[in-house]
């Protein structure tokens, strides 16, 4: 792989929305967010993996994380990265509390990164570094599973995040919106994100005929 000459880019910024308050719990994933939540408290478990398909909600799990650490904690999400030297990309974040390690398995197969992250797993062993990684598949450490979640639980998220906005979003207007569009989480999450600016701009309530001319269904 060529690997970019020049400086890293400018640290992730992570979404302001991406919170653990923000992020509905189920009883698939009670437990999880403890053990999340004691790793962010230096507590628990040194190392957690969370594998699951996209859109099951690993990234906006790792991002809480950072923002629940603080300063201390770093988000790398190695799809965008993995181009880069891994070594400058890891260098001396074994000194921070939390390094969460999104999109693994972007550099799964690259010699380099791989050698730099078992590297960087015995750094952060020393300096008590927790990491936090996420992948589409199963790996080492402290494994959880996240479930793609149904339509029912999708269904769920939708209105507790708009909810989480001030949006009243009736059992009508989420069986509109799950009729037309696709049933990724992500893809419903960025619905809701147009139809709340859309909302606040014309100060109009999420009614049906509103939805279908701000969205063109």
């Amino acid at each position: 792989m060529q690997r970019q000459q020049g400086q890293l880019p400018l640290l992730v910024q992570l979404r302001d929305d991406a919170t653990l308050e923000n992020f509905l719990p189920t009883a698939e994933t009670e437990a999880l967010i403890g053990v999340l939540e004691s790793q962010c408290a230096e507590q628990g478990e040194a190392v957690v993996y969370l594998h699951g398909a996209a859109g099951s909600g690993k990234s906006h799990l790792l991002q809480a994380c950072c923002h629940l650490t603080g300063e201390s904690a770093l988000y790398l999400p190695l799809a965008e990265l993995y181009a880069y030297p891994p070594e400058e990309v890891l260098a001396g974040v074994e000194t921070l509390t939390l390094v969460a390690l999104d999109d693994l398995d972007a550099v799964i197969g690259e010699e380099a990164w791989e050698l730099a992250l078992f590297d960087l797993y015995n750094r952060a062993r020393e300096w008590g570094c927790r990491l936090l990684i996420a992948a589409s598949g199963a790996s080492w450490g402290v494994v959880y599973h996240l479930p793609a979640g149904t339509d029912e639980v999708k269904r769920a998220i939708l209105r507790f995040r708009a909810q989480r906005r001030g949006l009243q979003m009736s059992e009508e207007v989420v069986a509109y919106i799950f009729a037309r569009a696709r049933r990724d989480l992500a893809q419903l999450l960025e619905v809701l994100d147009r139809l709340d600016r859309a909302s606040l701009a014309e100060q109009r309530a999420l009614s049906i005929p509103f939805i279908k001319q701000t969205l063109d269904w």
